[in-house]
């Protein structure tokens, strides 16, 4: 069994602050703690007040952090500790001077510890996670900040397999903010990074990572424990075994399902990073004024429907269109581009840009279109005659409300309308 001990701690002096206490433990366990902390006088927003910084130390061991990107608002940040041996530990958390924004101030306001030996449901989880060094150029700007770190429980035959994501706010490369909107829904940067095959006694039995250009490469490098270290490299955050030792993040990874889902569902589970991604979009300039083109930058983020779906493509891409009362003419989610458009099978998001204030009622049809698209063939596109797509399901159909959280969902496919079969140049369309 889990062991769960509470540990309350009193609030600290806005800006300088530590907070030690003793953990002790019976037998060895990895040790997870869940700290309630916010930042007041932060702005994830504002240049100079993004956030706080807490540094979490345990004896003997690396200190690692967590920004606390929620701003004044209490959170409880998760974090593992490794596995630690019988006896009595000192946990000290604090306000690193260095790192964290000057106007931000740093509370601690509880903490509890929770306790995984093998046996427990979860202890594989939380004692193969991945330990995270943020990239070099990232440091001081709170940029491609860890948000999160999930793990998909897989198998491989008779083995269990764990996938572990990690969600980071905006990259700073890769794929433009107007692009992430159209292809996958969000301007969070969600990558995989981690996947272990378990063997016997639950030690690895091979690893993968997910390097630079999207590479699978096998894992060879150092562990602590059974802990691998990995160092983000890439400004679409890949990760390599070796790197330079940086801000050190150890996130506790949450559990989910996504089998019936796209990687997207975990924003609505947690939707105050829905917030957080429009505050760094703020402060970096990507915010334009609806209904204008401006490079890369996208509109208020609670202009956009956003739409689940899983989907199957033969030498072609699906676009969503919506058309609203009172126009003539129809929104589309690719942007008149073809390369826009979402051309990979499974469960996907995409967005749909609206006017300011576009109520859910407002959407008076949903049209699905099937585009053709090239194979890239020795360095040339080959256009294929014609294409053929499948929207198997509809799943989500939703806009932010002003808080920035997912709203209930606006429609439903009818019954027994799918699967659709769209052949390339046509498009189905559903009135409401």
């Amino acid at each position: 069994m889990r062991r769960n001990s509470a540990l309350l701690l009193p609030a600290c002096a806005v800006l300088l602050c530590a907070e030690t206490f003793s953990l002790k433990l019976d037998r060895p366990a990895e040790v997870v703690v869940e700290l309630v902390m916010r930042s007041p006088g932060s702005d994830f927003a504002q240049r100079g007040r993004e956030a706080a910084v807490a540094r979490i130390g345990v004896e003997g061991r690396p200190a690692h952090h967590v920004t606390l990107f929620a701003g004044p608002e209490a959170r409880i940040y998760r974090v593992f500790l490794g596995e630690l041996p019988t006896g009595e530990h000192r946990v000290t958390i604090e306000r690193d001077e260095n790192w964290s924004a000057p106007g931000s101030g740093f509370e601690l306001l509880a903490s509890r510890v929770r306790e995984y030996r093998p046996g427990d449901d979860d202890y594989p989880v939380v004692a193969h996670a991945p330990v995270i060094f943020a990239r070099e150029d990232t440091l001081g700007r709170f940029s491609d900040v860890p948000l999160a770190v999930y793990c998909e429980r897989l198998r491989d035959g008779s083995a269990e397999v764990l996938q572990y994501t990690v969600v980071f706010s905006n990259e700073d490369g890769g794929t433009s903010t107007r692009a992430l909107m159209a292809r996958w829904g969000r301007t969070a940067d969600i990558e995989f990074v981690y996947r272990v095959r378990l063997g016997p006694q639950g030690l690895p039995a091979g690893a993968v990572i997910q390097t630079r250009d999207h590479k699978e490469v096998d894992f060879a490098g150092v562990r602590e424990g059974r802990h691998p270290l990995l160092y983000v490299v890439t400004r679409n955050n890949m990760v390599a075994a070796e790197g330079p030792p940086t801000l050190r993040y150890q996130l506790a990874p949450a559990v989910v399902d996504l089998g019936q889902a796209s990687r997207e569902r975990v924003l609505d589970e947690d939707p105050l990073l829905y917030r957080v991604l429009a505050q760094e979009l703020e402060r970096e300039g990507k915010i334009r004024p609806f209904g204008i083109v401006d490079g890369e930058k996208i509109s208020d983020p609670r202009n956009y429907l956003h739409v689940e779906m899983n989907v199957e493509n033969r030498n072609s891409a699906v676009a969503v269109l919506v058309r609203l009362a009172g126009e003539d003419f129809w929104r589309s989610s690719h942007l008149g581009r073809w390369d826009y458009a979402i051309a990979r099978d499974g469960w996907v998001r995409t967005t749909i840009e609206l006017p300011p204030g576009t109520p859910a009622d407002g959407i008076r049809e949903i049209g699905f279109q099937c585009l053709v698209i090239p194979t890239r063939v020795n360095g040339k596109d080959l256009w294929p005659d014609a294409g053929h797509c499948r929207v198997l399901a509809v799943s989500r159909f939703f806009l932010l409300d002003a808080a920035y959280r997912p709203g209930r969902d606006a429609w439903r496919l009818p019954d027994g309308a799918g699967p659709l079969e769209i052949p390339s140049g046509h498009m189905r369309v559903f009135g409401r």
